[in-house]
């Protein structure tokens, strides 16, 4: 092999070393830039409980928050209020269905109970989604086949 040979060999070695530090240096900023978004959430959500705070909001009560600039209610986690009084009440019924069916329970189940038209497709993600919120935040169990139970 000739010295020629080598020095292009090393060129194409350096070459994909730096397309890839490229690519990992993207992937970077964009992580950064979304720490930086989360950051500027958190920080607006901590200075709306401080405002709601003195202005003497009752604490158990669903607080009402900003987000993008859409208000929102926010889902207090389980060890942070341990009964179900701070939650919205459509979350408090969702609970009472869980707790009331006496174990595992689908979301169409939760959903009829709710009144909601369980065949029409779509229909059932708005409850899906606040049955996950509720497992996340350590008020439900999520079973690995999809249902839902009380958390003891």
């Amino acid at each position: 092999m000739s010295s020629l040979e080598k020095i292009a060999g090393r060129r194409a070695e350096l070459d994909e070393l730096a397309e890839s530090l490229a690519k990992q240096l993207t992937e970077v900023d964009a992580e950064r830039e979304e720490l930086t978004v989360a950051e500027r959430v958190l920080r607006r959500l901590s200075e709306q409980e401080a405002e709601a705070e003195a202005a003497g909001q009752d604490a158990g009560l669903p607080q009402q928050v900003q987000v993008a600039g859409r208000s929102v209610l926010k889902v207090p986690h389980r060890r942070e209020v341990v009964d179900a009084s701070a939650l919205p009440g459509g979350y408090r019924r969702m609970l009472q269905i869980v707790q009331a069916a006496g174990g595992p329970v689908m979301v169409k189940d939760v959903g009829a109970e709710l009144g909601i038209n369980v065949v029409v497709p779509g229909r059932l993600e708005p409850p899906r989604g606040k049955l996950s919120k509720l497992a996340v935040r350590g008020r439900l169990y999520r079973l690995p086949n999809g249902t839902f139970t009380i958390r003891a």
